[in-house]
């Protein structure tokens, strides 16, 4: 599909609109997609971190010589 000018392919014949709403949708459907797993998943490892140092307890110094 080739265009004349900018105009005619933003436009579209009058489909325009909706060629560019369903491309914006999508493209903000892939980048929640993305988003949120990698959010839950540095949420879940900040979270087993901090369960990880509560578990191990108080950290019990030697004194030296």
């Amino acid at each position: 599909m080739f265009f004349d000018s900018l105009q005619s392919a933003l436009y579209m014949d009058g489909h325009g609109l909706y060629v560019w709403v369903a491309y914006l949708v999508t493209l903000l459907v892939i980048i929640v997609v993305i988003a949120v797993p990698v959010r839950q998943r540095k949420r879940l490892l900040l979270q087993l971190a901090v369960q990880g140092r509560r578990a191990a307890g108080p950290v019990l110094r030697r004194e030296e010589d």
